[in-house]
Parts: C-alpha cells; structure tokens; sequence
C-alpha cells in the first residue's frame, strides 16, 4: 500500500491527485461505444454474443430471461437464515424509504395561481447487479428493494450468468422478493445498453440504477436521455478518517472488507495520530491471516490503497472534501463539528462502532453510492429517484388578470407576441 506522511517530499502532489472527478477513460469510453451500437444494431443477437464472448455462457433468446422454474428453485435452495436476511433487510429499507418518498403538494402564488407538484412511480426500471467473484444479494435489494418501496409496477433485474446459464440462487430470490418482475441474465455494458434501447425480447425501461464496473458506469453515462440513471456508482471505495479516538482493530477490519472487493477497489486511511497509523499497520498484517479472500485483498491493498498521516484533522476534512468518497468512517473526538463540515461523502459512517458493512446490508440507506469523485454532483439511490416529478398550474380569470402584465412585458422583451396573446385572450371580452 501507498503510506505518507505530512513530513515525506511525495506527500504535496500525491494529495493534489486525491482532488478527484469522475471522467471517463478514453479507452473505455470507445469500447463502451462500440457495444451500445452493436447491440442498437443487432439487439438479442448482441447480447447473446457478448454473453458468450464475457461470460462464457450459450443462450438463446429464449433464455435470456429467467424463467418461473428458475425462480422457484432459487427459492427452494436457499436457506432458512438468507430468507430471514432478505427479510430484515428489506424491512429496513422500506422503512428508510418511507420517510424520504416525496408527496405531492400545492399553494396559491402571489397573482392567485395554484401551482405545485406531483410525483408518481416510473412505469419500468431496469435495476443493475453486477456479478463477478462475489453473489451480490444486498445489491439486489439495495436497488430494487428501493423501486418497489416507491411503487415501481415493472422492475427488471440484470445481472450475468456463469458459464453454465444460470444465476446465483440467492441473488434470484433477493431479486424478487425485491420486487423484480423480470431478470435477464445478461451483465456489462451490453445489459445498460439492451436495457435502455430495448431489443426483440426486452422492452426498454424508463430508469436504470445500480453500481457496475467501469464498463457499466461508461454504458449509463453515454445513455443518458435514451433513458434515465440514478447515479455513476462504480468499483467501491471506503475513505476512513481518524483522530487518536480511533480503534486500530476496527479501522484495520473496515479497510480490510473494503478491499475484499477486489478489482478495482479503493481504500484510504487518513489520520493526525502517528502511533494510531502503526497500529493500524500492524492490526491489517494480523487480521489479513485470517480471512478467506486474503488472496484478492492483498491485490487491493497493493494497487488500491493509501495510508496518510495528514497535519491535522482540519487538513483530513479538505482532503475528504476533495475525494468526494463512496463510504467515509469519521471517527474523531469532536465527531459533531467533524461530520458538518464534510460535505461530498456518499454516506457517512460515525464513530467506532459503525461499521460500513452494516450500511452495505441493513441499516437502510442503500449502499450503491457515487464512486470516483462523483460524490461531489451525485447522490446515493433513494426511494425519490424512482418519482417522476410533474409540476402543476391552475389559473381563474382572476389569477389570468393579475399574471397579464408581466406576460406581456416577458413577451415584449422576447419578441414573442403569441405568448401574450394566448394570455390576453383568457380575459378580453369577460364581462
């Protein structure tokens, strides 16, 4: 792992680089054109061949989606303890929902008008769930989970296969106990792009949410107006930032479950306290001989992960700042005064005892989250994006009159004599 200290003659540019924004890579940006245009031009065909040439797996159109028979062995198979997860989980996040789930209100303006707002549910929403080396079941629930608690009818599930063509039984059934209505077993790009363009088999969707490789991220990005996205949340990142208060156990184990994300995971410690950082050190080379996936997290911990000793706390919040970080531990004395003056973090874990892998599973928040510096435009999927926004007007002869003079003078102004006159003619001749 990358270690500095405020001292060291690397520490000035490798902070500046830590000033993030979340564009895309040139290469990427290509290859991600590329699959979207092939699949607007060849639809199922694409897919199926991009599922075989990523995923190793044959289909048929037919088997692109999962069928009934699939879901009801996913439900078979699972076990007694993951139902009772998925259902905890969900409580929480209906009820975390509930409070954030925006209602349609109205008032009368100044010249009489009412005028207000309605929010109702998308009609179809595709929901993203990566694969890879780990069956991302709260994934499932943290995205559709949010869609159904906002009264979303269709919820479409992608996610990819194995080789084999079929999907991780407790990802299925997390899937639709969330709500899904459909699943495609179809991942990457390819799924963002079917996904919002549509194809002979899959009816395009209104809204697309989920967290994704880089791959995933650039899909939604260049797809944005064919449909709408919630966020670019791509590979996960955890920044920690501590004061002498820290425990150097817990902070080792929560850097420790960030990079058992593998790929192109990030994590980041940052703290004033110099014997906190060699405890700290050392709690990571103990505990790293414990865990299972201690191959992946080694890789993370080599090219994903820094360590600072930062001057101060002050100079630690400006660098969160500047991050703009997915997940951030706080844990300082004066916690209160640390966590108002944060303001780009996706979400914010507070103390010692809050651990971010009860957020990834349970608390409530969803945990797909903006990633890459994108924390400073974005914010984390609530129940809210899953509304449609309409505003509303309703004006009397009344309010027409008094609204008159200053449509007029805007239509002077714009040249836009109709748009008077549309107004005017609402009250000429009443009597």
């Amino acid at each position: 792992m990358k270690i500095l200290r405020h001292s060291d003659p690397g520490y000035p540019s490798f902070v500046k680089r830590l000033n993030r924004r979340a564009i895309p890579d040139p290469g990427v940006r290509d290859l991600v054109g590329e699959i979207i245009s092939e699949v607007a031009a060849k639809g199922d065909a694409a897919l199926l061949a991009f599922t075989k040439r990523f995923d190793g797996a044959t289909l048929t159109a037919k088997q692109l989606f999962v069928s009934e028979e699939e879901f009801a062995a996913a439900e078979k198979a699972v076990t007694p303890a993951t139902r009772r997860a998925v259902a905890r989980t969900l409580k929480n996040i209906k009820a975390f929902a509930k409070h954030s789930l925006r209602k349609d209100w109205s008032f009368k303006n100044a010249e009489g008008a009412t005028v207000g707002e309605r929010f109702t549910p998308f009609d179809r929403v595709g929901v993203y769930v990566p694969g890879g080396k780990a069956p991302l079941v709260s994934t499932a629930l943290m995205t559709a989970g949010f869609a159904l608690a906002a009264g979303v009818p269709e919820i479409v599930g992608a996610t990819p296969c194995g080789p084999d063509g079929t999907v991780n039984p407790a990802v299925l059934y997390a899937l639709r106990k969330a709500g899904a209505t459909e699943v495609i077993k179809v991942g990457g790009a390819q799924a963002i792009a079917g996904l919002a363009l549509g194809t002979k088999s899959i009816r395009p969707v209104d809204m697309i949410v989920g967290p994704g490789n880089r791959f995933v991220v650039e899909a939604k990005r260049q797809l944005v107006g064919a449909v709408a996205i919630d966020l670019l949340p791509g590979p996960s990142e955890v920044l920690i930032l501590a004061d002498k208060t820290g425990n150097p156990d817990f902070i080792a184990a929560d850097l420790l479950a960030q990079a058992e994300h593998a790929g192109d995971s990030v994590v980041g410690f940052l703290t004033d306290s110099k014997s906190l950082l060699d405890k700290v050190l050392k709690a990571v080379d103990r505990q790293i001989l414990t865990l299972s996936r201690s191959k992946y997290i080694r890789d993370v911990l080599k090219g994903g992960t820094f360590v600072l000793h930062v001057k101060s706390i002050d100079e630690g919040i400006d660098i969160v700042n500047d991050f703009a970080p997915e997940h951030l531990s706080l844990i300082c004395a004066d916690e209160k005064k640390r966590l108002a003056q944060v303001k780009t973090a996706g979400a914010i874990y507070v103390g010692n005892d809050s651990p971010v892998a009860v957020g990834d599973f349970l608390a409530g928040p969803s945990h797909t989250l903006p990633t890459g510096g994108a924390g400073r435009s974005f914010s984390g999927l609530r129940a809210d994006h899953f509304q449609r926004r309409t505003s509303i007007v309703k004006l009397d002869k009344a309010a027409v009159r008094k609204s008159l003079d200053v449509v007029n003078e805007f239509s002077r102004i714009e040249g836009l004599d109709a748009h008077g006159r549309s107004t005017a003619i609402r009250v000429e001749n009443v009597g």
